[in-house]
């Protein structure tokens, strides 16, 4: 597989890509990529997730991913690194943190915008740089620079939404490493188990409830399963993967054992959320796609 790396803290590329595919690669660097028009299939960790304008996307280092474009198709391409991050007055405060946002993103595929408004605002920033890159006007490298930054701020706010919200940068970094851990693990039942994550971490099993729910505000099963089931409703929202296969993915003896736990969480079955998750994503494009129109003024 082919490992590209970034030899700058940052690159912004508009590419118009026509009828092809790309091969799995990896990179040494963080990649967004924003799609300006055009649609296809998104490849990320053996994961497939269909393309349309408007949506964003975040390659973490290490993630593999390919673009198979079916219509030809505009990108916005934004690569950046940890140098970037740390050395460009990016919550310079808060850098510790941004990082392991960005750092523990990779289990969360498909189009990061969860907030309606973030959608509009990421589409204006991105043509305002695409406007500043091309002329080239006065000053422009320090607010192409500036957009960069909101930019990286704003795809963190949606990230984040999958993180506890009570965990912040005044946590113990030892609570923080636990939380990648799971993460990391969220595949692998038998790693999550609280005397294999004692051992890991020096913690007394019988401590370790205690300090966890001190950190993060809630159980550490509470956690593993709210996270493992946001990563299960991603899967059936945004990939082809059947209802077995995902149930393999997680660790689950059997798709009756998915059934069962997702139905007791969310109270419908992985099947009827799928189809439920289908109509609401046609429902809000059309919506989308036929404003309401306004009222004449008088």
């Amino acid at each position: 597989m082919i490992k590209e790396n970034l030899h700058e803290p940052f690159s912004i590329t508009f590419k118009k890509i026509g009828e092809c595919l790309k091969h799995d690669h990896q990179h040494s660097f963080f990649e967004l990529i924003y799609v300006i028009s055009g649609t296809g299939l998104q490849n990320i960790n053996k994961n497939n997730f269909s393309y349309y304008p408007g949506q964003l996307f975040l390659i973490t280092p290490e993630d593999s991913h390919s673009l198979d474009v079916e219509t030809t198709t505009e990108f916005f391409f934004l690569r950046f690194n940890d140098i970037y991050i740390r050395n460009n007055s990016l919550l310079a405060e808060n850098v510790k943190r941004l990082e392991y946002i960005l750092h523990n993103a990779n289990h969360q595929p498909g189009c990061i915008l969860k907030n309606k408004t973030d959608k509009v605002l990421v589409s204006a920033m991105v043509r305002a740089i695409e406007q500043e890159f091309l002329n080239k006007d006065l000053y422009n490298k320090e607010l192409i620079q500036q957009l960069i930054n909101t930019l990286i701020i704003v795809v963190a706010r949606n990230i984040a939404k999958y993180l506890p919200e009570q965990v912040n940068i005044r946590n113990e970094e030892k609570a923080m490493d636990i939380l990648q851990y799971i993460q990391t693990n969220i595949y692998e039942p038998e790693k999550l188990k609280a005397e294999r994550i004692s051992s890991n971490f020096g913690i007394s099993n019988a401590y370790l409830g205690r300090y966890f729910k001190k950190h993060a505000d809630e159980t550490m099963q509470q956690y593993i399963t709210n996270y493992k089931i946001k990563l299960i409703e991603h899967r059936l929202q945004f990939s082809d993967k059947r209802i077995n296969e995902i149930a393999y993915e997680f660790g689950f003896t059997d798709e009756s054992h998915l059934n069962k736990y997702f139905r007791k969480q969310k109270g419908d079955s992985p099947k009827e959320y799928r189809k439920r998750a289908k109509l609401s994503v046609v429902a809000e494009n059309i919506s989308d796609n036929n404003p309401v129109p306004k009222e004449p003024q008088a």
